[in-house]
């Protein structure tokens, strides 16, 4: 009984890990199946603004919601994919983006990894390189105070 719980489970997120969007409603769907594929599209692009973490297709936050219903307008409205994003970004900034294009202001975000794996690599490069320091020979009078120090006279 357990195996047979635990494939239906298997089964239904291999088959339900798909459709694992949060539209409430069916009327939330555009008629059109190919609009509505990229509305699913494009949402599964932009940050939900309260969970952050989750698409607005995912999220079911009121807001997710509003932006999803929002996308939908646009789409059936025959707006492209850039001015759809766009028109996001323009109002709610980068930060809708799950992932932010590259410009300037992005650019350390996007380069940090490689700055830092490039400075590690030369720290330790240069650290590799780096030769003893030769040490001066001690004078008869540091000898003499090192033999009185350690009490060998």
């Amino acid at each position: 009984m357990k195996q047979f719980t635990t494939l239906l489970l298997l089964f239904s997120l291999f088959i339900g890990g798909g459709i694992a969007l949060a539209i409430d409603t069916p009327e939330e769907m555009l008629p059109n199946p190919v609009q509505e594929k990229r509305a699913e599209h494009l949402g599964a692009q932009l940050r939900c603004l309260v969970c952050q973490n989750e698409s607005i297709e995912e999220s079911s936050a009121p807001l997710a919601r509003d932006l999803r219903k929002a996308v939908r307008e646009q789409v059936a409205a025959g707006k492209t994919d850039q001015q759809i994003m766009d028109w996001m970004t323009e109002r709610y900034g980068e930060f809708i983006r799950l992932a932010p294009t590259f410009s300037f202001a992005t650019a350390l975000l996007w380069l940090m990894p490689a700055i830092a794996i490039i400075s590690g690599g030369l720290l330790a490069w240069f650290a590799m390189r780096r030769r003893p320091i030769a040490h001066a020979p001690l004078t008869e009078e540091e000898r003499i105070r090192l033999k009185e120090l350690s009490g060998q006279e």
